[in-house]
C-alpha cells in the first residue's frame, strides 16, 4: 500500500481486493450511498467521508495520511490480505463463484454500537428503509459532524422513550433500540468486554438485548467487532447452505467464515437464479 498525498486529499495505491461498490453495497452497512459523479459519501461514527475509486487508487477527498492512519485503515481493513484468505477456503465451485463475483468486498470495521443498532433496524426491513430509519436517528439525535451528523451515542438515546423515537418510523424496533441503550449506557453491557469473550459467551451476552437474536448477534460480531468467525444466517444465506452447501456447516470455512459468508451472501443476493425458490 502506499498513500499520495493530495492537496485536495491522498490517493490510497496498491491496495488489492479493494472495491467500493462491492464493499459499501453489499449489505452490511447503511449509511454510505453512491453520489451523482459515481463517488461514495457516508459517515462512520461521527467521521464523514467522500471517496472515489480512480484508476490510479482510492481517493479520500479531504483527508490526510493521519487521518486515514488513524481511523479509516482499520475500518477499510486495508492491511488484510484478502486473495491469501480466499485462497484458504476449501475448494467449493459455489464458493469459487461467489467469491469470483466480488472479489474486491471488504469487511468493514464498524462501531460496535452502531453496528448492534444498526441491524437491529434491519431485522425484517430493506435497505433503502433501514437506510431512511438511520438517516432519521441520526439527523435528530446525532451531533452535527461538517454537513453530516454523528450515530447518537447510548446516552443520547438512553434518556428518551417510545414516543420521542416515533419519527423514526422504526415500528417494534424502536423498543428493541431502547433496551439496548439502556443496558449499554448503564453499563450492564460492556460492548468492548463483549468483543473480547469467546463467541459462545458473546453471542449469549448480545441477545440478553431485547430484539437480537441469533442473526443480529452474529451480525454485530462480525461488523461491528472484527470476529471474522461469525456467520450470520439470514434468509438468503439459509437458502445457499441448505441449496449450495448441504455438506457444510459455518465451521467448514474455518476462522475466517464471515468473510466467505459476505461473498455467499452477495452472490446470491445479486443472481437469485443460482437458488431454488
Amino acid at each position: 500500500m502506499k498513500i499520495h498525498n493530495l492537496k485536495t486529499g491522498i490517493i490510497v495505491s496498491e491496495v488489492e481486493d479493494f472495491d467500493l461498490e462491492q464493499t459499501l453495497d453489499c449489505g452490511q452497512c447503511f449509511r454510505f450511498s453512491q453520489t451523482p459523479d459515481g463517488g461514495w459519501h457516508g459517515v462512520a461514527a461521527d467521521h464523514p467521508l467522500t471517496l472515489y475509486q480512480t484508476p490510479e487508487g482510492i481517493f479520500f477527498e479531504s483527508i490526510t495520511p493521519d487521518e486515514f492512519n488513524g481511523f479509516w485503515r482499520k475500518y477499510f481493513d486495508i492491511d488484510r490480505d484478502y486473495k491469501a484468505i480466499r485462497n484458504s477456503f476449501p475448494d467449493h465451485p459455489a464458493l469459487r463463484q461467489s467469491t469470483g463475483f466480488t472479489p474486491g468486498t471488504r469487511i468493514l470495521r464498524q462501531d460496535a454500537w452502531e453496528a448492534l443498532i444498526s441491524f437491529i433496524i434491519s431485522q425484517n426491513n430493506n435497505i433503502k428503509r433501514i437506510k431512511g430509519i438511520i438517516e432519521r436517528l441520526c439527523r435528530n439525535f446525532g451531533s452535527p459532524c461538517g454537513n453530516d451528523f454523528a450515530f447518537p451515542s447510548p446516552s443520547s438515546l438512553a434518556c428518551l422513550d417510545e414516543q420521542d423515537l416515533q419519527l423514526l418510523r422504526a415500528g417494534w424496533r424502536s423498543a428493541y433500540i431502547l433496551d439496548a441503550a439502556h443496558k449499554v449506557n448503564s453499563g450492564q453491557l460492556d460492548l468492548s468486554e463483549i468483543s473480547l469473550m469467546p463467541i459462545k459467551e458473546a453471542r449469549e451476552a448480545l441477545q440478553t438485548i431485547h430484539g437480537v437474536g441469533p442473526k443480529v448477534a452474529e451480525c454485530v460480531l462480525l461488523y461491528g467487532m472484527g470476529r471474522l468467525e461469525a456467520f450470520p444466517l439470514d434468509v438468503w444465506m439459509k437458502r445457499a447452505m441448505t441449496q449450495l452447501f448441504p455438506e457444510y456447516t459455518p465451521d467448514s470455512f474455518g476462522e475466517y467464515a464471515g468473510i466467505a459468508q459476505q461473498y455467499i451472501f452477495h452472490y446470491c443476493r445479486s443472481n437469485p437464479h443460482c437458488l431454488e425458490k
